[in-house]
């Protein structure tokens, strides 16, 4: 099955991801997590999968976040809260994110890649 590649086109992380599928011939459909972001259901369905905190998902290096104080609106928020506010925006979402339908990873670490997707 091919995988799902969230991606902005313009990050360095992602232009990894994108050369270690391609290196490693792996089948995957792009989506411009700007242009489209994950629905709120989606995103939660993905938070749920990857058996990491919804904060995870947040890019905390980012300008928008950073600017939109999101830190402190999250401190207290529950996964369907927090979802909803990545699906707002995707520059806040922290990417690339991957899936297959069952298993999920965010953002780029090469063992990581190597123990979810080879």
């Amino acid at each position: 099955m091919a995988l799902t590649f969230y991606w902005y086109p313009n990050c360095g992380t992602c232009k990894k991801a994108k050369k270690w599928l391609e290196d490693n011939n792996i089948d995957y459909t792009s989506i411009h997590i700007v242009d489209n972001p994950p629905s709120k259901e989606e995103l939660e369905d993905l938070i749920e999968k990857s058996e990491l905190p919804a904060k995870k998902f947040f890019n905390t290096s980012g300008k928008k976040y950073r600017e939109l104080n999101i830190k402190e609106k999250i401190k207290d928020a529950g996964t369907e809260e927090m979802a909803g506010i990545l699906a707002s925006d995707g520059m806040l979402i922290k990417r690339p994110i991957v899936t297959n339908g069952e298993k999920v990873t965010v953002g780029f670490k090469e063992e990581t890649f190597n123990e979810t997707w080879l």
